[in-house]
């Protein structure tokens, strides 16, 4: 079920927020559900990112590899 909220912004900026939203072809209500999300749930995709970050440790960003290197299977 959807709640209807209040809110106040600057007129100018819910403009601007307005058309862009259109040029997305989406409503500036659907943007701002996608940012509410995002927002409740900011801290487990942090927690995503550093597990996945913590499983790539036998990755070593910069390293080079040798011709040979480059072609083994």
């Amino acid at each position: 079920m959807l709640k209807n909220i209040t809110l106040s912004a600057d007129e100018e900026l819910i403009k601007k927020a307005r058309k862009k939203s259109q040029a997305e072809h989406m409503t500036l209500n659907e943007n701002f559900r996608r940012w509410l999300n995002n927002y409740v749930h900011a801290d487990s995709y942090k927690a995503h990112y550093e597990e996945l970050m913590k499983s790539l440790t036998y990755a070593k960003p910069g390293q080079k590899f040798s011709r040979d290197e480059l072609n083994e299977r």
